[in-house]
């Protein structure tokens, strides 16, 4: 097969170097791609957003799978469009791709299908928004409604941040992703997320893992796109799972399924789960970034084939086979980050370092310069191992982390610390 991934983080870097260790891949093509990506496929540059330029791509090459790795060209219908075109596509339509572009639709199914989360209020004006806030008090989650690139989240501690926030948001400072603003209740607990494959009928428990949102160690800070994660994560236990499953998942999935917008693809639930008991926070219609590099990491070849029999709709005959393994992935970042921070920097000691099945570094926010590895974004590398069990794959992982030279990054030292 020939395979066109699109992306250019560390997700598709992970995604890239699982479905280049499976035998059916012949060619791998990666948009646009990154300084690590390119030293294990080819990568092209085009609007990945562009419906009509992907298929062109697609047809020119004669690609016969398109995996779609981020948000953005699902929810402006790239997969509706490949389908269109009658290309295999890995990804939810623009239809169902909703219940991560809008926090608004998420909830709306939610309230339509039972699953337990949240109480929340759903505003398009700010003053409604504060009086709200104030009636209500903190803790109390601000939520942009549209795709804000993992940052449009902010949990208040006060009644002073949360009103800034809703400043903040239709202010501007996330763009059209905060013209409609969700606020919910502050959920207490311990976060997991869950990892399904949807082909439309089917559903596939695909893995759970933990991210770190959190800038700062002990979870403290700002939130970001992620600081780092685990696989699996010990939250979700099996009679966890089963809850989730029953009362969340299966219930959203076949509400997709009744508005005639079936959901194809991954399905990325995020909970909060308290006395035994799983509450939605999100849904993404993607994988989770850095939760995909620990799964890609536990599932190395087989990856592609849970793929492509999502997408070919016969989930019903395949399964994924999980080693008693633990991985866990940490994140560099570019000092700074989430706020201002610069791009250029040098980072050494990466060539140096060999890859294999129980150690890789990811990279997100790379850009080959004058022959060096540069820093091109916030979060930069993706430091990845695996072993027996968590503390086996952490202290790997954190050794590899000492063997790369870049002084104008940093990272959190405490990555598993819940699981630990």
């Amino acid at each position: 097969m020939n395979i066109l991934i699109l992306g250019g983080g560390g997700r598709e870097h992970a995604l890239a170097w699982a479905v280049m260790q499976n035998p059916k891949c012949d060619k791998l093509i990666v948009a646009p791609g990154n300084a690590g990506i390119a030293a294990i496929a080819e990568c092209a540059s085009f609007d990945v957003e562009d419906g009509d330029a992907v298929v062109g791509f697609a047809a020119e090459n004669a690609i016969d799978f398109v995996i779609i790795g981020p948000e953005a060209p699902l929810a402006a219908g790239v997969a509706d469009r490949l389908r269109g075109a009658g290309i295999l596509c890995f990804g939810p339509s623009a239809a169902a791709a909703q219940l991560e572009a809008s926090k608004a639709f998420t909830k709306m199914i939610c309230d339509a299908s039972g699953a337990p989360t949240a109480a929340y209020a759903h505003f398009t004006e700010a003053e409604p928004a504060r009086a709200y806030i104030r009636d209500q008090g903190a803790p109390i989650v601000v939520k942009a409604d549209g795709l804000a690139a993992g940052k449009g989240v902010i949990v208040a501690m006060s009644e002073a941040e949360a009103l800034d926030a809703i400043d903040d948001m239709f202010g501007g400072a996330f763009g059209g992703a905060g013209a409609e603003v969700v606020i919910e209740e502050f959920m207490e607990g311990e976060e997991a997320s869950f990892f399904i494959l949807c082909d439309g009928k089917n559903i596939l428990p695909l893995g759970t893992a933990q991210d770190h949102k959190r800038v700062g160690e002990g979870d403290l800070g700002p939130n970001t796109g992620g600081m780092g994660a685990y696989s699996p994560a010990p939250v979700m236990t099996d009679e966890i799972t089963a809850k989730a499953i029953a009362e969340i998942v299966q219930p959203t999935v076949d509400e997709m399924a009744r508005r005639g917008t079936p959901y194809q693809g991954v399905l990325y639930a995020g909970f909060m789960i308290k006395d035994g008991q799983p509450r939605l926070v999100e849904y993404n219609c993607r994988f989770g970034d850095p939760e995909c590099q620990v799964l890609m990491m536990r599932l190395g070849a087989q990856a592609l084939d849970l793929l492509q029999a999502c997408a070919e709709g016969r989930l019903d005959q395949i399964q994924a086979t999980w080693a008693e393994d633990h991985a866990i992935t940490v994140v560099m970042a570019a000092e700074g980050y989430p706020g201002d921070y610069a791009k250029g920097s040098v980072i050494k000691g990466l060539e140096a370092l060999e890859g294999d099945s129980l150690n890789m570094v990811f990279h997100a926010g790379t850009k080959r310069v004058d022959g060096k590895i540069t820093a091109n974004g916030g979060r930069v590398l993706n430091v990845t191992a695996r072993g027996n069990t968590l503390q086996e794959a952490r202290d790997r992982a954190y050794a590899t982390l000492e063997r790369i030279d870049w002084p104008e990054g940093f990272s959190r030292s405490d990555i598993g610390w819940r699981a630990l």
